[in-house]
C-alpha cells in the first residue's frame, strides 16, 4: 500500500495574543507582543517579572463551574483549542468510526501549579488538605486525555513531552500514524501553563530568562544583540491532521499538507545546543528528505528563535550549514516567540499552526524587536513587519533540553 497524504483541515489557539485563531494570527501579522507583567502572583522578588500570559481566559466557557478545579490550566487551554480546531475542521457532525479518530499533544511539564497548590495544602495542614483531583489534574496526559473525552476520540490517545520540542514531535508522530493507516484524523499539537512560582523561579535561577523587567514589550528580541533570555509564556496550538482522500471526499478547508518530519538528539549537553548546531543540522536535513522536496523550495522557516545568547546563533549557523546559498537568497527566517515567549512544550503546536496559516494566507510572520542583530545572526528574519510573500513551502524548528530536536515541512496543497 502506498504511504497516505497528511492534510491539515483545522486550527485552534489559545495564546498570549488571542484566544482563538482569527485574533492570534491578526496580532501576530500586526507584530503585537503578548508579553507584560505577571499577574497571576507576586513575582516582585523574581529576577524576571516578565512573561507572555494568556489574558482573559475564563475555564468557566470551557467547563461547568462546579467542575473547575477538577482541571489545571493547560488541560482547560487544550479542550478550549482543540474544540475550535475540530468545529474549524467541520467535525462536530462526524458519525463515523471514532476509533480511526486520536490525538496526541506535547506537554513539557504539565500541573505545575496543581502541584504547588496542593503541596502548599500538604505543608499547612498534612496529606487529609490534598485534592483528590490532585493527581488526574496534574499529569501530562490528562491534555488529550481531557480532549479525548470531550470529543469522543476512541483512537490514538497520549502525550509526548519532550521538553521544548513536545508539541513538534506530537504533530510529526500523528503524521507518521495516518501515513501509517493506523488514524484517519489526529488532533495534535501541544499544551502548556507554567507560569508559575515555581517555573517563572526555576528558570530564572538557571538565568535563561529575559530581565528586561522595565520594557516587557521589547524583552523577547531572537537573533538581536541585545537579547538577555527568554520568555516564558504559555497557551496551546491545535492542528487536525486528516488523511488527504478523506478530507478531499468531505470537501475540507485544507490549510496545508504535512510533507515532512525529522529528529535527533545533540548527545551534547543538558541545556545547551553544540555552537555549530550539529544536531539542528541533522533533524533539519532528514525532515528535507523526507519531503522529498529540493531545499530550495522552502520559503520559510519558523525558527525555535528563543532570544538566547546560545540558541540563536546556532540556529542561525544550521540553517546556513542544510541550506547553502540558499540561507540568504530567497529564505525567510522568523521568530514568532518574539511576540508569543517561549511556551516551552507547547511552543511547536502554536508555531505550526502559525506556519500553516502563513502559508494559506501567504504572509511571513514578523520578527519583532530586532534593531541590530547579533554576529553571526545574519540571515532575513523578516524584521519588525510582516512580509507579503508566496509560501510554497516550509519549515517550523524545535529543540529542546536534553539535546532533543525536531523539524516539520508543511506545503501548500
Amino acid at each position: 500500500m502506498s504511504e497516505r497524504r497528511v492534510v491539515i483541515t483545522g486550527l485552534g489557539t489559545i495564546s498570549p495574543v488571542g484566544n482563538d485563531r482569527e485574533t492570534m494570527w491578526q496580532n501576530i501579522v500586526a507584530g503585537k507582543s503578548g508579553v507584560d507583567q505577571v499577574t497571576q502572583f507576586d513575582a516582585s522578588a523574581y529576577p524576571s517579572t516578565i512573561a507572555a500570559e494568556v489574558k482573559n481566559f475564563d475555564p468557566e466557557t470551557v467547563v461547568p463551574k462546579k467542575d473547575v478545579r477538577r482541571y489545571d490550566r493547560f488541560s482547560l487551554f487544550a479542550i478550549a483549542a482543540a474544540r475550535e480546531a475540530w468545529k474549524d475542521a467541520g467535525l462536530d457532525t462526524f458519525d463515523g468510526d471514532r476509533s480511526r479518530l486520536g490525538t496526541i499533544l506535547g506537554v513539557g511539564i504539565g500541573g505545575l501549579r496543581t502541584l504547588e497548590d496542593n503541596h502548599a495544602e500538604l505543608i499547612a495542614g498534612g496529606p487529609r488538605k490534598l485534592s483528590p483531583f490532585l493527581i488526574p489534574a496534574m499529569i501530562s496526559n490528562l491534555a488529550p486525555g481531557n480532549v479525548g473525552i470531550d470529543l469522543k476520540l476512541e483512537g490514538v490517545n497520549y502525550t509526548i513531552t519532550s521538553a521544548c520540542t513536545s508539541g513538534t514531535h506530537a504533530i510529526g508522530e500523528a503524521c507518521r500514524l495516518i501515513r501509517g493507516g493506523l488514524q484517519d484524523v489526529v488532533l495534535t499539537g501541544g499544551s502548556e501553563a507554567a507560569i508559575t512560582p515555581l517555573g517563572l523561579g526555576g528558570f530564572g535561577r538557571m538565568r535563561a530568562l529575559s530581565t528586561r523587567n522595565d520594557d516587557p514589550q521589547r524583552a523577547s528580541r531572537p537573533f538581536d544583540k541585545d537579547r538577555d533570555g527568554f520568555v516564558i509564556g504559555e497557551g496551546c496550538g491545535v492542528l487536525i491532521l486528516e488523511e488527504y482522500e478523506q478530507a478531499k471526499r468531505r470537501g475540507a478547508k485544507i490549510y496545508a499538507e504535512v510533507i515532512g518530519y525529522g529528529f535527533s538528539c545533540d548527545a551534547y549537553h543538558i541545556t545547551a545546543p553544540k555552537e555549530g548546531g550539529e544536531g539542528a543540522v541533522s533533524c533539519m536535513k532528514m525532515a528535507l528528505k523526507d519531503s522529498k522536496l529540493p531545499l530550495e523550495q522552502i520559503k520559510y522557516i519558523n525558527a525555535h528563535g528563543t532570544s538566547t545568547p546560545i540558541n540563536d546563533p546556532a540556529e542561525t549557523a544550521a540553517i546556513k550549514t542544510v541550506f547553502g546559498d540558499h540561507a540568504k537568497n530567497g529564505l525567510l527566517v522568523s521568530s514568532t516567540k518574539s511576540m508569543v515567549g517561549h511556551l516551552l512544550g507547547a511552543a511547536g503546536g502554536l508555531e505550526a499552526v502559525i506556519m500553516a496559516l502563513a502559508i494559506k494566507e501567504s504572509v511571513a510572520p514578523p520578527t519583532i524587536n530586532l534593531e541590530a542583530p547579533d554576529e553571526g545572526c545574519d540571515l532575513d528574519y523578516v524584521p519588525k513587519e510582516a512580509r507579503e510573500v508566496s509560501i510554497d513551502a516550509a519549515m517550523s524548528n524545535s529543540f529542546g533540553f536534553g539535546g532533543t530536536n525536531a523539524s516539520v515541512i508543511f506545503k501548500r496543497v
